[in-house]
Formats: structure tokens, C-alpha cells, sequence
């Protein structure tokens, strides 16, 4: 049976650096991945785009798209809240992120008026190394399951 590989939406906003690492971080997961990277704004965009994503879009449409097709969506926490990163995660963002059947790897970002309790300020690249580690769990689960 032919391993299919696992549809990764990563999504980010304002300068795109948060995006632009774990885009980075993915690259070595090519093989299982089909990495799609969508910005809130063309700049997030352009830096997942520099730093090696493949497919890219940016905006409210390319979301909710990419949403209905991820097996999992990465990104900072304010992707399930409305007027998040400045305003730029409009509310049909938000529920698109929100009702996808996908799984969601959040990463705890405390900005914009958005703090998460109990989670202390790690450095980006220990969170973006957590989140790369839950999605090398959810591959290897998927691949598992069809062999």
C-alpha cells in the first residue's frame, strides 16, 4: 500500500518569522509532507516562502481552503482567535482553523493581548522544536496505521 503523505497547513502572520522556522523545521520531512504555507499578509508569506515552502497563499480564502485539506495545522495560538495578531486572523479565519478536522499544534505565543497561563516563556526555537516533535508523533502514528 502506497504511504500517502500527510497534508501540513502552517500558518502564520505579521513578519512571518514564527512560520518562516517551522518551515524550516519541516524541511526534513519532506518525503512524509506535503507543507502548504498560508500567510495572514503577503510579508508573512514571503518569508515562509524564503525560507523554503514549496506551495504558499496568502489571505482569509487561502485559509479556510487550506483548512478543509490539512491533516494538521501548525501556527501560533491567536489562528483560533478572532482580530488575533493585530487583527489580521479575521473571525472566518479563526473558525476555519477552529472547525477543521485536523489536528492542531498551537504554539504558545504571549503577544497581542493573548497570554496563556501555566505555560512559561520558553525561547521561539524550544517551542518550534516541541511542535516538530508532536508532528514527528502524528507521522509516525499515520504511517504506522497504514502499514
Amino acid at each position: 500500500m502506497k504511504k500517502q503523505r500527510l497534508h501540513v497547513l502552517v500558518m502564520d502572520g505579521q513578519g512571518g518569522q514564527l512560520g518562516s522556522q517551522l518551515i524550516k523545521a519541516l524541511q526534513a520531512y519532506q518525503d512524509q509532507l506535503n507543507i502548504i504555507a498560508v500567510g495572514t499578509n503577503a510579508t508573512a508569506t514571503a518569508a515562509m516562502l524564503k525560507a523554503g515552502a514549496k506551495q504558499a497563499a496568502t489571505g482569509e480564502n487561502p485559509v479556510i481552503v487550506a483548512c478543509r485539506k490539512a491533516d494538521v495545522i501548525i501556527g501560533p495560538i491567536g489562528i483560533v482567535i478572532a482580530d488575533a495578531m493585530l487583527g489580521e486572523v479575521t473571525p472566518a479565519m479563526a473558525i476555519a482553523v477552529g472547525q477543521a478536522d485536523a489536528t492542531r499544534i498551537l504554539i504558545p505565543v504571549n503577544k497581542c493581548e493573548n497570554l496563556i497561563a501555566g505555560v512559561s516563556n520558553l525561547p521561539m526555537s524550544a517551542l518550534i522544536q516541541d511542535a516538530v516533535e508532536k508532528l514527528e508523533k502524528i507521522v509516525g502514528e499515520r504511517w504506522e496505521c497504514l502499514t
